[in-house]
């Protein structure tokens, strides 16, 4: 998946789909890293549209 800044409902739910299919990648792995960075892109979204 390319990395890029979540905008959408749309880059947000295919994020989420990515992120399930990665999830249990090993650390220090391409995969591993791109879910850490997805974490953190899903995480950003989330605290901006759906606040607590």
């Amino acid at each position: 998946m390319e990395l890029k800044p979540i905008k959408s409902e749309k880059d947000y739910r295919n994020a989420l789909k990515r992120l399930e299919i990665i999830f249990d990648a090993p650390i220090k792995t391409i995969e591993g890293d791109e879910a850490e960075i997805l974490l953190l892109l899903i995480e950003n979204y989330e605290n901006e549209h759906y606040p607590i």
